[in-house]
């Protein structure tokens, strides 16, 4: 369903009982709603909660800003290194507040945030700016903006800005399959008929390219968050592979040392994805989790 958050139309999903706990899940760089796989959202919905996906702005089913034009990363990053403040797009900030207008179009007060990758980011900034509307944060494979954590390998951000030789749907199909191959799980490998069943699903639901430059302009632009998130009172989970190529393992250690409190749970053989073998190990660290601080909220009544 389509609702009006922060402004702009979002694409939103829900599943489970509203008068159980939300759980609002975002994902990552160019990645649909679909991309939170529907085993995840039906697992947690039989351990009682109530759960959440939507499509960031300029990607999937919600609105797109063909109007703002395509920004140059490699300016942008220019001026941040210089000093500046570049102009975007929108910001990884407006995309937080995207977050709480999609809870405020639900008449959602409170939930529990997870997000992946730049969806990672995105809750980080979330937690520490509308402290009152998040009651824990996960952040899966994603990292802080400290310039000092490795970056990813060349091979794998070569191959996420990568783009098809054209448009057609079979070219664009196998180019997804060739970029999930380099930044997927070397420990829980996605067999190719799968990767290409989930690839063809991403692009017959929507194919928009042209807004991943947007969201990348905003990540970059984004900076350092250290400052900002080390303010985040709510309980946090990270959550990050060993084998990620994309957001290395030092960008979850660093964002569990920058957040106080916040615990840190490393999967060896995971990278950059979601592979199916792995999600009953995510549902169980995501549910335990958030059951946990339910609980002590509930005693401290």
């Amino acid at each position: 369903m389509q609702v009006k958050a922060n402004g702009i139309d979002i694409e939103v999903e829900t599943f489970g009982d509203k008068t159980n706990p939300t759980i609002i899940f975002v994902m990552g760089f160019g990645a649909q709603l679909i991309n939170w796989p529907q085993e995840m959202m039906d697992a947690l919905v039989e351990r009682g909660f109530h759960v959440v996906r939507f499509d960031n702005r300029d990607v999937g089913l919600s609105q797109k800003f063909p109007e703002l034009g395509q920004p140059s990363a490699p300016d942008v990053m220019a001026k941040m290194l210089a000093g500046e403040t570049p102009d975007v797009p929108y910001t990884l900030t407006d995309m937080a507040a995207d977050v709480v207008g999609v809870l405020d179009a639900l008449d959602i007060a409170t939930a529990h945030i997870v997000g992946g990758s730049m969806g990672g980011m995105i809750v980080q900034i979330a937690a520490a700016e509308w402290p009152e509307r998040f009651t824990s944060m996960t952040s899966i494979f994603s990292t802080t903006g400290n310039p000092e954590v490795p970056p990813a390998t060349d091979e794998a951000m070569a191959a996420l800005l990568s783009r098809p030789a054209d448009d057609e749907r079979e070219t664009v199909i196998a180019h997804q399959v060739g970029v999930r191959a380099v930044i997927g799980s070397p420990g829980f490998p996605t067999p190719d008929e799968e990767a290409r069943a989930k690839s063809a699903e991403n692009f017959d639901r929507s194919y928009y390219p042209e807004g991943t430059t947007r969201q990348y302009a905003a990540i970059i632009a984004d900076g350092d968050r250290r400052d900002r998130i080390k303010t985040i009172a709510s309980p946090v989970l990270v959550l990050h592979g060993t084998d990620d190529p994309l957001v290395r393992v030092e960008g979850g250690r660093d964002t569990a040392a920058t957040i106080p409190g916040a615990r840190l749970v490393e999967i060896t053989g995971w990278g950059h994805d979601m592979p199916t073998q792995l999600l009953p190990r995510l549902v169980e660290e995501i549910a335990g989790f958030i059951a946990s601080v339910e609980g002590r909220a509930q005693a401290a009544e």
